[in-house]
């Protein structure tokens, strides 16, 4: 069995030099056009002993050979965006299965934890606030964690492992505890790093509801936006909750110590409040999209009522300049027949025909004027 993956490892390896087509798990990313040039990847290796560092090996061949001399011995090695080669070596070494080194070369893997014999190979992601973008970025770590070794591979700047391995070596107790200690403070570090997050969510919000109540017509984009943003978080912290828990009832199996399993308790704790507060989130920006969507329904409807009273006010204009049109109308036509020069027009020579034509012009007119007053047009 072991001949036969070492055979698949450097069958792989020759392929990854072909560089074949991307994966399907890498083409679906959608970060996946963002290529990532190779350069040096080894950041930090150590190895301890008892909790304490008794060596710090150049390079994963010298690593590896330090290890192996040293019994009861631990190696911590550290790659940040390791060449392909690198990840295969590094399998052939420490008997990692071949389905999760080629995760670790494609990279972009949801969050998850899966065991290949003795070997755990974990999968997280890591997120950071950005302020003035008011965008989330997130990064990705793979970590091996083997009986006597932890590999981590990093393809971004974060989570800063830096700060976890002075943590853990300024405390030989819990670094006496191997791997699974390791691990504990790599998950205890991605998990913090959620928390400046929901904050910083959680202020984009405030500020999204003053904009929606204060009528800001650019309030909808923002909420997508953030939606969109709140989303993919929950993408990258939602599978640890699994996961821990998981960690926490294999313990017994894998001999962890209860002390370490109360810390692993502690980070899945924290890690389901910010499931809690980042499904909060989704549903507060659902909310205020339909408290906006309802905003800007009464304002058009404001506006439409306004338009109509408008238009009405203009009607009645209308009607009452029509109505005086028309009785201004009525003499007129009376004073324009018999203003006509023709000789022999009817009662044109008629004493009477003048205060017949006055009488006529004023009694076409009341009775105009009392029709348009009955219909309410004046």
């Amino acid at each position: 069995m072991a001949e036969r993956r070492m055979r698949g490892l450097r069958g792989m390896g020759g392929l990854l030099r072909a560089k074949p087509e991307p994966a399907p798990e890498h083409s679906m990313d959608p970060r996946a056009g963002d290529e990532i040039p190779a350069r040096q990847s080894v950041v930090d290796n150590a190895v301890y002993v008892d909790g304490e560092r008794v060596d710090s090996p150049g390079s994963l061949t010298d690593a590896i050979a330090a290890l192996r001399s040293r019994p009861g011995a631990m190696a911590w090695i550290g790659l940040y965006r390791p060449e392909d080669s690198e990840l295969v070596r590094a399998a052939e070494a420490f008997g990692l299965h071949e389905l999760a080194i080629e995760d670790a070369i494609v990279a972009h893997q949801r969050p998850k934890a899966d065991r290949y014999g003795g070997t755990l190979f974990v999968v997280l992601r890591a997120a950071q606030y950005l302020d003035k973008p008011e965008k989330v970025e997130f990064g990705e770590l793979h970590v091996f964690v083997g009986p006597d070794f932890v590999l981590t591979v990093r393809h971004s700047e974060a989570p800063d492992l830096s700060r976890v391995r002075r943590r853990m070596e300024s405390d030989p107790d819990l670094l006496r505890q191997g791997p699974q200690a390791v691990l504990y403070a790599i998950l205890d570090a991605v998990v913090d790093g959620y928390a400046p997050v929901v904050a910083g969510l959680q202020n984009d919000i405030d500020e999204i509801e003053v904009q929606v109540f204060g009528g800001d017509p650019a309030a909808p984009r923002r909420i997508y936006s953030l939606s969109r943003e709140v989303i993919e978080f929950q993408r990258a912290a939602a599978p640890l909750v699994p996961m821990l828990d998981g960690f926490i009832e294999a313990s017994p199996k894998y001999g962890v110590d209860e002390e370490l399993q109360r810390y692993l308790r502690d980070v899945a704790d924290h890690a389901i409040t910010v499931n809690e507060r980042v499904s909060a989130f989704r549903q507060m920006l659902q909310d205020i999209l339909i408290v906006n969507s309802t905003l800007v329904s009464q304002q058009q409807n404001e506006e439409m009522t306004k338009l109509t009273g408008a238009s009405i006010a203009q009607g009645d204009e209308v009607k009452k300049i029509s109505a005086w049109a028309a009785i201004l109308f009525a003499p007129t036509l009376v004073g324009t027949i018999y203003g006509m020069n023709f000789d022999h027009m009817p009662e044109l020579h008629w004493v009477l025909g003048y205060p017949m034509a006055v009488l006529l012009m004023g009694a076409v007119c009341l009775t105009l004027y009392f029709v348009f007053k009955r219909r309410d047009w004046l």
